[in-house]
């Protein structure tokens, strides 16, 4: 089993940065891959950027791309979402995920990962 929890959600201006952290306990050292995903009202889950087991590669969604940096620190068995340039449609959920199955996989999948936490809130004020 593999615990997760979000932090770093808050109330942000638009044109604003917050950092989320995401703590994993429990059976780390066989986490694969990372990943964040958010969902604002009334729209589904979306994929923001996932990042491999050792932080060697890094993926974004396009409206995220250039704004957003994932990163993880596997000593401290946490993961981070550096988030610049908010925009208003920032507001949102955001859940970090965590896969360990081993195997091919998407990271912008929501089903290929095996844990989820629970979730902490941003919102982007104008």
């Amino acid at each position: 089993q593999v615990q997760l929890v979000e932090s770093g959600g808050g109330l942000v201006q638009a044109g604003g940065s917050l950092r989320l952290s995401c703590v994993a306990s429990g059976r780390t050292l066989r986490a694969y891959a990372m990943g964040w995903f958010r969902q604002a009202p009334g729209k589904e889950r979306e994929f923001v950027a996932g990042v491999s087991w050792n932080g060697g590669n890094t993926y974004y969604a396009d409206s995220t791309k250039g704004r957003f940096t994932i990163s993880r620190n596997n000593a401290k068995n946490t993961a981070y979402l550096q988030m610049d340039s908010l925009k208003r449609e920032g507001t949102a959920v955001y859940y970090c995920a965590s896969r360990i199955r081993r195997g091919s996989f998407s990271v912008a999948i929501e089903k290929d990962y095996d844990y989820w936490g629970q979730g902490t809130q941003v919102t982007v004020s104008s």
